[in-house]
């Protein structure tokens, strides 16, 4: 590895913490993810529980909750601790316009984030983040992992000059390229979103820099030839996927709820439970415009 990557990897796997009162939390890695325990999530927080969740959100990225028997309404109510809730874009009609329902079976030919990803980058606000509860689990009780990873740490692997070059440069996240890419075209009634953001862009709450980009949304680097941004987005790309030390995986159970950071990480969720069902629900957080 190279100097500057090590120096990166070390400040930002041992950056300070403050100490926990009122939750216990283990990191997955020492760069990415951590195990909360101490809180029954069907219970209102109390101030101190908000202010230790909220930093041991900036400084793992991803928290999993086990164990939590939790309704709907308790799910909304945990996740507006962090800020509005992000509503379902093409919500069927009669449906809570604040949960998506996530569900594969033998039924399905396809499932939701089975590629790396981020939410909704082409909204001009993209998503604080997300918080999936899982109701059921494969038959077996394995498989469905999601593996998540850090672009703060994606950004800082690159090199110097590397770095340097994307911090001008601007990319077009189109909301339709999920649906062009499977063969389909957008629903008549859905408003599609296409923002021209950053490549790189500053965490709204920390100011760390991150690597906003992304396969299924973003459609092109603006100040680039189309050839030059395909071979640059590909390297990106294919950085977040193959370097394991930006990754934790997370292996769920039933009555487990994960929150990520979507404009700190990218996730993928692992398809290898066919023919058999997994289910669960997601609430995403409204978030703000990003920024260089």
């Amino acid at each position: 590895m190279e100097d500057y990557a090590l120096r990166a990897v070390e400040r930002l796997s041992t950056r300070p913490t403050e100490p926990y009162d009122t939750i216990s939390v283990a990191p997955i890695t020492p760069l990415l993810g951590a195990e909360v325990m101490g809180l029954d999530l069907s219970l209102e927080l109390t101030p101190q529980q908000e202010k230790e969740l909220k930093h041991a959100f900036h400084a793992h990225h991803v928290l999993v909750f086990h164990d939590q028997d939790i309704t709907p309404e308790q799910h909304k109510r945990f996740a507006r601790v962090f800020g509005e809730l992000h509503p379902v874009a093409l919500a069927p009609e009669g449906s809570d316009p604040h949960i998506l329902d996530i569900k594969a079976n033998k039924e399905s030919r396809n499932v939701a984030g089975n590629g790396w990803h981020a939410d909704g980058t082409a909204d001009p606000e993209p998503s604080l983040g997300s918080m999936l509860y899982i109701t059921t689990m494969p038959e077996g009780g394995s498989g469905g992992d999601t593996l998540f990873a850090n672009m703060h740490l994606a950004y800082e692997l690159l090199s110097p000059a590397m770095r340097s070059f994307l911090d001008g440069l601007t990319a077009l996240h189109d909301g339709a390229l999920p649906w062009t890419a499977a063969g389909q075209t957008p629903p008549a009634e859905y408003d599609v979103p296409r923002t021209e953001h950053p490549v790189v862009v500053r965490h709204p709450e920390t100011g760390d820099k991150l690597l906003f980009v992304n396969a299924p949304y973003t459609s092109h680097i603006t100040q680039l030839s189309r050839a030059e941004s395909d071979a640059l987005l590909g390297m990106l790309y294919a950085h977040v996927a193959r370097t394991p030390l930006l990754h934790c995986r997370v292996r769920w159970h039933e009555r487990t709820l994960v929150f990520w950071d979507n404009r700190s990480v990218q996730h993928h969720a692992i398809w290898d439970y066919f023919p058999h069902t997994r289910q669960g629900r997601r609430v995403a957080i409204d978030g703000s415009a990003l920024h260089a």
